[in-house]
């Protein structure tokens, strides 16, 4: 008799796997669109445990070079507006000045929408990554209209950082005010004599703070950190500085006293758990995950809980699935690495794993009958409970780490025991190598299948949390594989499961962006 292993029916009809991932462990290739576009959403173009920074880019480059310039500029659109990328989309939009695109201006309005996006433009343009060293005549004129209208907020925001400084830019570009505080901010910004009498009303407290002190000035408070402030000063700039500049300068504020003043820590945890200001800040769930990661000794109880408070307001959009839910966060060795990837003074300190667990556990506060099978070389046994808070579980995920990966793994399990399932969530580097084969489908396509033959309404998401351009479930009807973790992530996950996305829906998304 033949090998039934070898000539069976089912496993005949798998694709063959048909590229090797960062693991040398066969895999399928994505799409060069739906590769650019998870790249564009995930992409951090720092150091990641199997890819380097410059590998990326050149990724994107090459990428970038078999596309047409509208895929490119709705690509950047998309990263910038629903994904809230920074580097990534200005890359993509540099690539679009280095070609002397037409749809340049459209792309430039949209993507490049603060003082940050303008200096992280410029960076890339001028490093000569994207194959030009010089702004151009059109990306010129397209900086120096930015400058021209920006607010004076905005301007003073911009000022803040370094290569390239705005500074710098104004220098570059020359730009030619029409407004006398405009032409006295630019003249002050590069060291050149002004009339302060012209200056914009919060410049001009600015520097009046600087010279004499007094009452703080209505700037950004970045403009303000290298002052010598006292205790109670800093606590007018907690009250003052956005949500998202909070969640971040808590280690700060308890380093110059702050939470020493009665009833000032209340009033930040009163802030920080405020849900009309979370929605407000675009809050991702593992941004409120990386503040209370980072939160040291010196920071309140009450404030630490309001950050868990915050994250259990940040999931409110999780949706409700039909039927039985089964989630795989990988738990294995490369999960460790920073989510964002590595970079000299600009890590994370959320992981891969931390992320992967955070999801898990989201999902099983909406649904406490769902089942939790973390893995890597196997399937790793832990007790959760869907009363707890999401922090406490994912905590307890993220505790496992180490082994091989295995993606293959959980899915073997569901096959053995016979198990009902009509949505399954795999959260992984996709990286796997422990299951490899020789030939054939990847393991986790044919235990899938066997899944399938079960459940044949069964859906598989695939969330990849960094970008390696490999899967090893290839996209069909019933599998979709998603790029980065945010809110929209679980509005994904509920449409494709209730059958209202394709397969290829982040490609769909980009391509319905209008410019």
């Amino acid at each position: 008799m033949a090998n039934l292993q070898l000539f069976n029916t089912l496993v005949a009809k798998l694709p063959m796997a048909n590229t090797t991932n960062a693991a040398a462990a066969p895999a399928y290739k994505l799409t060069p669109r739906h590769k650019l576009a998870q790249l564009a959403m995930t992409g951090c173009l720092n150091n990641t445990f199997y890819a380097d920074a410059q590998a990326q880019l050149t990724d994107v480059l090459t990428l970038c070079q078999g596309l047409d310039d509208e895929f490119i500029a709705k690509t950047a659109v998309y990263a910038r507006e629903k994904g809230h990328m920074k580097d990534m989309a200005a890359l993509l939009t540099a690539v679009l000045a280095t070609r002397r695109s037409a749809l340049l201006p459209g792309c430039f309005a949209r993507v490049i929408d603060s003082g940050k996006m303008l200096r992280n433009f410029v960076q890339i343009l001028r490093s000569g990554a994207t194959g030009r060293k010089s702004l151009g005549t059109r990306p010129k004129k397209l900086v120096q209209t930015w400058l021209n209208t920006a607010t004076e907020y905005q301007l003073l925001s911009a000022a803040v950082g370094n290569q390239p400084s705005l500074a710098d830019v104004v220098k570059m570009v020359h730009p030619k005010p029409a407004e006398a505080w405009r032409q006295a901010f630019f003249a002050w910004l590069i060291g050149k004599p002004f009339d302060q009498a012209t200056m914009p009303e919060a410049t001009r407290a600015l520097l009046n703070f600087r010279e004499h002190g007094g009452e703080l000035p209505q700037v950004p408070f970045l403009l303000l950190s290298n002052e010598k402030l006292d205790a109670q000063q800093w606590a007018t700039l907690a009250m003052r500085m956005s949500w998202q500049a909070l969640r971040m300068n808590l280690n700060t504020l308890a380093r110059n006293g702050v939470f020493e003043i009665p009833a000032m820590a209340a009033k930040v945890a009163q802030r920080l758990a405020d849900a009309k200001a979370i929605s407000k800040a675009r809050a991702y769930p593992y941004q409120l995950l990386s503040a209370y990661k980072m939160t040291g000794e010196d920071i309140p109880a009450k404030v630490r809980e309001a950050l868990q408070d915050a994250l259990e307001v940040s999931l409110r959009n999780v949706p409700q699935l039909e039927g039985q839910v089964v989630v795989c966060p990988d738990v294995s060795g490369s999960m460790s690495s920073s989510v964002t990837g590595y970079r000299k003074g600009a890590t994370s300190a959320v992981r891969c794993i931390d992320v992967a667990a955070l999801l898990a556990a989201a999902i099983l506060r909406k649904h406490s009958d769902a089942r939790v099978l973390p893995f890597e070389n196997h399937v790793v046994r832990v007790e959760l409970n869907p009363r707890d808070s999401v922090m406490s579980n994912a905590a307890k995920l993220a505790a496992i780490g180490g082994g091989g990966t295995n993606c293959s793994a959980p899915l073997a399990q569901l096959v053995h025991e016979k198990a009902k399932v009509d949505v399954l969530i795999m959260v992984s580097d996709n990286q796997s190598w422990m299951d490899a084969r020789n030939h054939g489908a990847t393991e986790t396509m044919r235990q899938w299948a066997l899944i399938k033959r079960q459940n044949p309404k069964a859906r598989m998401v695939c969330i990849d949390i960094q970008p390696y351009g490999t899967t090893q479930a290839q996209e069909q009807a019933d599998i979709l594989n998603v790029g980065g973790f945010g809110d929209a992530v679980f509005d994904v996950i509920s449409q494709f499961a209730s059958g209202q996305f394709g397969a290829a829906h982040w490609v769909e998304a980009i391509n319905a962006i209008e410019l």
